[in-house]
């Protein structure tokens, strides 16, 4: 199993900045796959950012070039500092990790979410 724990949410004016932070409870060499979703009122969760295979980090389009996500491997904690925001970046952050047991079974963990709140 890995617990995650997200922190850094809070309000913000558009034009400003916030860093999500993500604990995990293991090491982040054994999770295969790490990411962040969020999810507006009324819409569905979406991707926002993952570390896809090799070192490769994948972000939507809607927050390329705004939005960074990074590691620590030495405190199992990935990040997403998050530059220029909108109003349209509203919304509940969570963090994901994808585990794959034997090869085969997929195991997916979320964390509770952080609100992010942009105004205008």
């Amino acid at each position: 199993q890995v617990q995650l724990v997200e922190s850094g949410g809070g309000l913000v004016q558009a034009g400003g900045s916030l860093r999500l932070s993500c604990a995990a409870s293991r090491s982040l060499f054994s999770i295969n796959a790490m990411g962040w979703y969020r999810q507006a009122p009324g819409k569905q969760r979406e991707l926002v950012a993952a570390f896809t295979s090799g070192s490769r980090t994948d972000y939507s389009d809607s927050v390329k070039g705004r939005f960074t996500m990074s590691r620590d491997n030495a405190k199992n904690t990935v990040y997403l500092q998050m530059n220029s925001l909108k109003p349209e970046d509203t919304a509940v952050y969570y963090c994901n990790a994808v585990v794959v047991v034997g090869g085969i079974e997929s195991q997916s963990y979320w964390g509770q979410g952080t609100q992010v709140t942009v105004s205008s």
